[in-house]
């Protein structure tokens, strides 16, 4: 996510240090570079347009602070205006005194609703809330079928449309069941088509006069650019949405449309989708992401997946053991179940503070698919080997490859990311540390 315009960015600021003030002439071809990032990574012109105008405003004869280089004082203003441009804050789902609360979902086909949907219903329960699902679907092959299982599969109430086939009675008897049975909060899977057309609007419209959603999300595709940002505008239009949950911004490198859409539509983001698995889907935080736009990580939403998926006891120990330069591919193992349970691993690190700083985490670039065999490769190690990584030689390697069934070359691989990984721990856990990782000052 963001990955192009990140790397544009920094490339940028790092061309203004060493200068003592700010002034037209550095400024100017600054904003330039940032302006084609901006289109480059997909963001609406008129918007571009609009935050160059705003930046250059701001940072024309600012006063360098002390301590503060001209690079870091144009990432600040940077930072700010993005901030302001995707919302300023988050937005949060409102429920308003209907009980239960119906929460509709709509969108294009393909954008990935009824999955949103029971990421979202996830989501709530795991706030608290008494969650029911409902597929007014009863168009697409087996999206009726898709949700139940989905639903069932995360311990969810989903209402049972058998014989039913007109998605407005549906919802109603949806909405009935939801009440009768106690649940607070009601989750409408809509159906949805390849484009905009008449009567999918008509039956949205009708399914919304009939249960009266306290909110109308429009599931948007990040993959799809500005396209979800005009289409976005048109389900505004005609249905009036409160806001937006943007997918797939894992697999999109540029993400135009995540800072466009507030500013185009007067809308906000209020979640984002990061990945596959059900608990992939995170508070849209404006503050974070321009944090992690700039390559200054995302500290808070990092330690939040963290307490959600790691053993504090074990949290503990590790970091005794990384102090005293203690760390073990037993514990590198151990380490890899619990972040493995946080999501994608390329997302964890881009959150942490000056990590691209890191010159041993260059070439290093974490596969999901690779923990299996990772874990399979340690598993098949001795355990003097798993404490020792120095006595592993040839033969040791020959036999751990077979036994794992791997290849030599994978056990190579392995030990040394699991040596480099020892340096940059090494480096966090030192004097001053987190102090420097958040300001992204390293000497390398």
């Amino acid at each position: 996510m963001f990955e192009n315009l990140t790397e544009k960015l920094e490339s940028v600021f790092k061309k203004l240090r060493g200068k003592g003030r700010l002034d037209e002439e550095n400024i100017k071809e600054a904003l330039k570079e940032i302006r084609m990032a901006l289109l480059e990574a997909d963001v609406n012109f008129k918007v571009v347009k609009d935050f160059i105008e705003d930046v250059r405003i701001r940072a024309v004869g600012q006063d360098v602070v002390d301590s503060i280089t001209p690079g870091q004082q144009v990432v600040k203003i940077v930072h700010d205006r993005l901030v302001e441009l995707m919302g300023g804050g988050s937005s949060q789902i409102r429920f308003g005194n209907r009980f239960p609360a119906p929460v509709m979902l709509v969108g294009l086909q393909g954008c990935g609703k009824t999955t949103t949907a029971v990421k979202l219903a996830r989501y709530l329960k795991n706030q608290g809330k008494r969650v029911y699902l409902v597929s007014a679907d009863v168009y697409r092959p087996a999206a009726v079928t898709q949700l139940r299982l989905l639903a069932e599969k995360n311990g969810i109430g989903i209402f049972d449309t058998g014989d039913l086939r007109d998605p407005i009675k549906i919802c109603v008897q949806a909405v009935e069941a939801a009440k009768r049975d106690g649940y607070e909060v009601i989750v409408v899977d809509t159906a949805g088509r390849l484009h905009i057309d008449t009567e999918m609007m008509d039956e949205l419209k009708k399914i919304k006069g009939m249960i009266l959603p306290s909110e109308i999300l429009f599931v948007a595709d990040a993959m799809t650019g500005q396209d979800a940002v005009n289409v976005a505008g048109k389900f505004n239009e005609i249905l009036g949405i409160d806001g937006v949950i943007m997918t797939k911004m894992d697999g999109d490198a540029r993400g135009g449309a995540a800072l466009s859409l507030k500013a185009v539509m007067g809308k906000p983001i209020k979640f984002v989708g990061m990945g596959e698995k059900v608990d992939a889907l995170e508070v849209f935080y404006p503050d974070r992401m321009a944090s992690r736009i700039l390559g200054m990580g995302d500290i808070l939403t990092l330690v939040e997946k963290a307490q959600t998926a790691v053993d504090e006891r074990y949290a503990k120990d590790l970091e005794k053991k990384i102090r005293k330069n203690e760390f073990t591919l037993e514990d590198f193992r151990d380490q890899l179940k619990q972040i493995s349970k946080m999501g994608s691993l390329t997302d964890i690190l881009g959150m942490i503070p000056g990590m691209k700083k890191f010159k041993e985490m260059k070439d290093m670039k974490p596969d999901e698919k690779e923990i299996v065999k990772i874990i399979a490769i340690i598993d098949s190690m001795t355990t003097k080997e798993r404490m020792n990584y120095l006595i592993i030689d040839g033969q040791r390697r020959k036999r751990i490859a077979r036994g794992s069934g791997t290849t030599v070359q994978d056990v190579n691989r392995l030990l040394k990311n699991y040596v480099d990984i020892k340096k940059v721990m090494k480096k966090m856990s030192g004097k001053d540390g987190l102090k420097m990782m958040k300001r992204g000052l390293f000497p390398f």
